[in-house]
């Protein structure tokens, strides 16, 4: 840290709560990730109604999220299994 960095610091009030035993009992321990593949970068062009069309159905989901469902979806139905 720099040694001219000026915080005002507190032990009024901590940032994370106490984590209590039950907390810790209701835990979940998670093992054995499977690798997920990283998405890839991709610039591709498309018609302004059809990014239009996938933003409205999105809604939260985010409409790339949504393009690239759709795409594997397409894919399924051409292959019969990814």
């Amino acid at each position: 840290m720099n040694k001219n960095f000026i915080s005002p610091m507190s032990d009024d009030f901590d940032e994370f709560p106490e984590i209590s035993q039950a907390d810790l009992n209701n835990s979940i321990r998670r093992r054995n990730f499977a690798h997920i593949e990283k998405k890839q970068n991709v610039n591709l062009a498309l018609d302004a109604d059809v990014i239009v069309w996938f933003k409205q159905k999105s809604g939260d989901e985010g409409f790339q999220s949504l393009i690239n469902a759709t795409l594997r979806e397409a894919i399924v139905r051409k292959n019969g299994e990814w």
